[in-house]
């Protein structure tokens, strides 16, 4: 099952990992958005939204498509057997295969298999922070992140994002949803390092 992407990117697009393909694929499928952002902790912002484009290709090599409805009909094995190949899609790779599973799960009963829905549905930006605070492996800061994301490079701004992303919404370099190049990868690692070296001192 395949559904039509409703992400239209802005005139900055999201572009985290320097490889014009990977890139490509968060912009146009929602389910390798969804799990970049997934795989987006304790590991780079390259690596992690990088390893859609990897999950796709193996799931292609079977024929099979990066989609809730394959993933869904799989088994936890099978997933966890994906993500562990070398190179590995993460440095917990089998943690996060699961939950991938539990995410398409989720995405297939509540949704229809569509992720898109989560955002496309939702009444405004309370109801979108509640529709992915239910997605298995979205906890406060990465929902805030993905409401920021949503806002900032595809132009899906329900009312009241703002507040809901929180300081992700503010302008500058505060996450991967301000990341439209290498230059801003780089801008935002500095501004990490500034505010690292800003807390040990204080």
């Amino acid at each position: 099952m395949e559904f039509a992407s409703t992400l239209s990117a802005m005139p900055t697009p999201l572009r985290p990992t320097g490889d014009d393909a990977a890139d490509e694929l968060l912009q146009t499928n929602p389910l390798a958005l969804m799990t970049g952002m997934l795989l987006d902790q304790q590991v780079a912002i390259e690596w992690a939204f990088a390893g859609p484009l990897k999950l796709q290709g193996r799931l292609a090599a079977d024929g099979h498509s990066l989609d809730a409805v394959t993933l869904t009909a799989m088994t936890e094995d099978d997933v966890v057997a994906l993500f562990v190949a070398k190179p590995a899609l993460h440095r917990y790779p089998a943690v996060m295969a699961r939950r991938a599973k539990a995410m398409a799960e989720h995405i297939l009963e509540h949704h229809g298999g569509d992720p898109a829905d989560i955002w496309t549905a939702a009444e405004n930006a309370a109801d979108l922070r509640r529709r992915l605070m239910a997605v298995p492996g979205y906890g406060k800061d990465k929902t805030q992140i993905f409401i920021a994301l949503l806002a900032k490079r595809f132009g899906v701004q329900p009312d009241g994002w703002q507040k809901e992303a929180g300081r992700f919404a503010a302008e500058g370099f505060h996450s991967v949803a301000d990341l439209d190049g290498p230059d801003a990868v780089t801008a935002l690692r500095e501004h990490r390092a500034a505010l690292k070296a800003a807390k040990k001192k204080g």
